[in-house]
């Protein structure tokens, strides 16, 4: 009986020690692959961001015509080239979401209006696609202090 307990209580005690083992293993070629994708150079990062503000550029009045489409009283769109972002995106999930990447501008030449078009990546370096463009928000304009629903 007394060796049967000794002998579930080691076994029991290797089996953690090798979950253990492993899940350090898999953490250090985890940092191995961050290292390896940040150490690209800032040049490297500035040319993928010049194609993806390339592609949105060609595709200028697609964006234009899905901004206007989201309200009738939408006539001029104003795209704010410079602000371009990538974001992570999350979905509750340890491995994420993908990525985002936003394209902000103005309406009917109103300066104290916003929006903003979405487009999903499957990693921060993607090309973005027409296809996966939407608004994750509405368009608003600022009024009394504060910004409302355009409308």
């Amino acid at each position: 009986m007394i060796k049967q307990t000794v002998f579930k209580l080691i076994t029991t005690l290797a089996l953690l020690a090798c979950i253990g083992g492993c899940t350090i293993k898999s953490k250090e070629q985890t940092k191995q692959v961050q290292t390896v994708t940040s150490s690209s150079t800032k040049e490297d990062k500035e040319v993928i961001k010049q194609k993806q503000l390339a592609y949105l550029k060609e595709h200028e009045q697609e964006i234009v015509d899905f901004v206007k489409a989201q309200n009738s009283k939408v006539e001029f769109v104003q795209i704010d080239w410079n602000s371009m972002q990538i974001e992570e995106s999350g979905n509750g999930t340890p491995q994420g979401g993908g990525y985002n990447l936003s394209i902000s501008g103005q309406i009917n030449q109103l300066k104290k209006t916003k929006f903003s078009v979405d487009f999903y990546l499957e990693d921060q370096n993607s090309i973005p696609t027409i296809k996966k463009m939407g608004m994750l928000n509405d368009i608003y304009i600022e009024e009394n202090g504060g910004w409302k629903i355009f409308s």
